[in-house]
This record gives structure tokens, sequence and C-alpha cells, in this order.
């Protein structure tokens, strides 16, 4: 009998884990069910506050490639509870992940929230799509890029890693927002004491 978590811990790996001395702690999480596989609340909810991922993939005899997807917050869109969507921007156009998803269409997802110190892994199936409408759909609003596919991922096991070695990074957008809205209090308080300051000089005799 095989579970969710077998697609990552294959029986090379079950090999080395025992070697080194963690099989009993992973053969605890393959007794509870092993990896989760539908799309949970959480995982939602992760994916909302994330705005930059890697897509892995592979060529038909086994050559890896990572590339980088990024956009706004929530670019990566749920689309039922075992499907990932998202768009598909025009960039270098070598059309490597493509490529390799027409002639095998296993893949990975490696999601990174730096500023919580959160990683998800996801595997799964991906296909690239023209459907304009999806595309429509996908598309982040606003949002200055020119989408030229849609990539659809469907979900067979996923796991959130612990926040061992993760730098803390906060991102650029999230600073200006908090800064403006620390210089806008300032500049009121800066205001307010002025006042006081001309309605006390005010009231001396």
């Amino acid at each position: 009998m095989t579970v969710s978590s077998d697609i990552a811990f294959t029986p090379a790996v079950k090999a080395v884990q025992t070697a080194r001395g963690s099989r009993d702690l992973y053969a605890r999480v393959e007794d509870r069910g092993g990896f989760r596989t539908r799309i949970t609340e959480d995982l939602a909810a992760f994916l909302a506050s994330v705005g930059t991922a890697y897509l892995a993939t592979a060529t038909a005899d086994g050559q890896p490639y990572a590339q980088h997807r990024g956009g706004p917050k929530g670019f990566i869109r749920v689309l039922n509870d075992t499907t990932l969507g998202f768009a598909n921007y025009t960039g270098n156009r070598q059309y490597i992940s493509a490529g390799n998803l027409m002639e095998n269409d296993r893949a990975f997802l490696f999601l990174m929230d730096y500023a919580h110190r959160r990683r998800v892994k996801v595997w799964g199936r991906a296909r690239m799509t023209d459907d304009e409408a999806l595309i429509a759909q996908l598309m982040p609003t606003d949002y200055r890029a020119r989408p030229e596919q849609a990539v659809l991922f469907e979900v067979e096991a996923w796991d959130m890693n612990c926040p061992q070695h993760i730098p803390q990074k906060i991102d650029m957008a999230d600073v200006t927002s908090l800064v403006s809205r620390f210089e806008a209090r300032i500049a009121a308080l800066e205001a307010e004491n002025a006042a006081l300051k001309q309605e006390i000089e005010r009231k001396k005799p």
C-alpha cells in the first residue's frame, strides 16, 4: 500500500532516512495518511499571502529545470480543491518549462513566505493552456505584464516545512506601506503639536 508522501519518500529516500535515523519520524507521517492531497483553507490563505514561487519541471529523460514565477500576492489562484492556476507572463521566450511540460507533465511548486519564515512544497502535474477566458480570469488586476498562457497545476500532494534556516526578509511593498503610514502619523502629530504651541502662545498674558 502506498500513501501520498511516497511521492517524495521513494524507496531510496526511505533507505537514506533509515541510515540517518529519521525513518521512524516519517513513518509516523505515513501512519497518519502522508501528505495532504486537497487544497485546504490553510493552503489557500498561504497562497493569498505570497507573490513568489518556483516551478520545477523536467524533460522526458529527467533533466530538471526550475524557474521563478511571480506577481502580486495571491497571483496563484485556487480553482477547486485540487487545482491551482496562474497566468504565465511573457518573459525571455526560452519556453523551457512549456517544452518540458509537453513531454513530461510532472511538476513541483516551491513556495516561500520569507516574512513569516514559512515554505510549502506542492507536487503534482501541470499543463499550459491558451484558453483566453481562463487567462483573463487568472490575470491579476492592474498588473503590468502581458499574459501569454495560463498554467493549470493539479495537486497530488503538499506539505508545509518547518522554518529552520529560512532568513527573514520583508517585502519592499510591505515596508513602503508601513513607512508611509508612519510618515502620515508623524505629520499629523507634528501638525497637532504646532497647533497646541500656537494655542499656548495665544493664551500667554
